[in-house]
C-alpha cells in the first residue's frame, strides 16, 4: 500500500499530478500531448516532468488498485479465465505479452517474456494462479504450450479451446495496441512490463462497459470511479 508521503516533496499539487498521469496511462496521448492538455488548463509543465510523474506515480497508483480489486475479485469462485499472448517489439526485437482476463473482461495479469514456449507459459500461468486463485475453466487457444503447462499444474481438465471462445480476450488487446502506437513501441523489456502493468490496472478502474448500461448507470459507475482515482494514495 502507498503512503501519503508520496506527495511530501513536491510542489505541485497531488490532483495535478494524478490528473498528468491519468490522461496519459488512460488515453492513447504522447507526453507532449499531455503537456498540451496541462496548458489549456492553464497548468504549466514541461513533458519531461509528466513523464518523471508517471515514472514515479504510476506503479503506486496501480498498486493501490490492484490490492483493493484483487480482494474483491477473489471473493467470486466460479471463474472463466481467457489467456492470450501477443507480439510486441522491444528496441527491433520481438518479445511476447502473455495476458489473462476474466469472464467480464477484466485484466488480471500480465507478463513479458522473450520466448513463447511451455517455460514462459509456465511462468505466466504459475503468476496468475498465485494472486487470483484457481478459475474452474481456463480458455486458451490451441497453442501447445498452453496444454503442457497446465498438464504440469494438474489444471489439463479445466482447459478449454475453440474458433470463437477467446474473443474477449482477443477484444481486450485493443485498447492497449492503442496505447502502444501512440507511445511509439518500447525500448526495453522491463519498460514494457512496467507499462502494461500498470495499463491495465488503470484500463480495470475506468472501464464501465457502457454498452451494457443505461445512461445514467454509466454516468454513476463513471464519477465513482473518477471519485475514486482522486483519493488515490491519500491516505
Amino acid at each position: 500500500m502507498t503512503r501519503p508521503a508520496s506527495f511530501k516533496y513536491f510542489k505541485t499539487s497531488p490532483e495535478i499530478i494524478r490528473l498528468a498521469v491519468m490522461l496519459y496511462i488512460r488515453f492513447p496521448l504522447s507526453l507532449r500531448n499531455v503537456e498540451d492538455l496541462l496548458h489549456e488548463r492553464g497548468i504549466d509543465v514541461s513533458h519531461e516532468t509528466v513523464r518523471y510523474w508517471w515514472n514515479r506515480f504510476g506503479p503506486m497508483f496501480a498498486a493501490e488498485i490492484r490490492q483493493k480489486r484483487v480482494q474483491q475479485l477473489r471473493a467470486f469462485s466460479k471463474w472463466k479465465w481467457h489467456v492470450d499472448e501477443v507480439f510486441v517489439k522491444v528496441n527491433g526485437k520481438r518479445h511476447y505479452l502473455w495476458r489473462a482476463v476474466d469472464h467480464e473482461g477484466e485484466v488480471l495479469e500480465v507478463v513479458v517474456t522473450k520466448r513463447r514456449n511451455k517455460q514462459a507459459a509456465l511462468k505466466f500461468l504459475k503468476k496468475l494462479m498465485k494472486r487470483h486463485g484457481k478459475a474452474e475453466t481456463v480458455v486458451t487457444d490451441r497453442f501447445a504450450s498452453y496444454r503442457a503447462a497446465l498438464r504440469e499444474l494438474g489444471a489439463f481438465e479445466k482447459q478449454q479451446t475453440g474458433r470463437w471462445l477467446n474473443n474477449r480476450v482477443e477484444n481486450s488487446h485493443l485498447p492497449f495496441r492503442r496505447r502502444e502506437r501512440a507511445m511509439q513501441r518500447f525500448r526495453r523489456m522491463r519498460s514494457l512490463q512496467k507499462f502494461a502493468s500498470v495499463h491495465s490496472s488503470v484500463y480495470n478502474h475506468f472501464n464501465q462497459e457502457r454498452s451494457l448500461t443505461s445512461r445514467d448507470t454509466f454516468k454513476l459507475t463513471r464519477t465513482a470511479a473518477l471519485s475514486e482515482w482522486r483519493q488515490l494514495c491519500s491516505g
